[in-house]
């Protein structure tokens, strides 16, 4: 629980990643994921760096997991730029065709990113 102007905040889940040395803010959400997440766990990850951070750690970060997610919503705020991750949440397993193939675009997408990330670091 935090507190904030005289106001109460809980937030889901708070971790600690050992490797990255940063503080894990989770925020569990039902249904859509709506761009008004982006404010309150910024909010959270502030408050964190703020008052909970301690020397040698690095900024907190965030992760919003909801039950359907917005790819073009979160790509147009621009959440990596805030520490902040989306991911969705399933609570059964769909059918084997489309499980595969949403595993399958997954991998793509992680691949894309990589091979983009070592292109920039190349460049600089």
């Amino acid at each position: 629980m935090i507190e904030i102007d005289g106001d109460y905040f809980k937030i889901d889940l708070l971790m600690f990643h050992r490797r990255l040395k940063k503080m894990v803010a989770i925020e569990l959400k039902k249904g859509k994921f709506k761009p008004s997440y982006k404010g309150q766990v910024e909010l959270y990850l502030r408050w964190l760096e703020k008052y909970e951070m301690q020397p040698g750690e690095n900024p907190p970060i965030g992760i919003i997991l909801c039950s359907e997610k917005s790819d073009e919503r979160v790509e147009l705020l621009q959440l990596e730029k805030s520490g902040i991750r989306v991911s969705q949440f399933i609570t059964e397993l769909p059918p084997r065709e489309i499980f595969e193939k949403r595993l399958h675009d997954a991998i793509q997408r992680a691949r894309e990113k990589e091979v983009e990330a070592k292109l920039l670091n190349n460049e600089s």
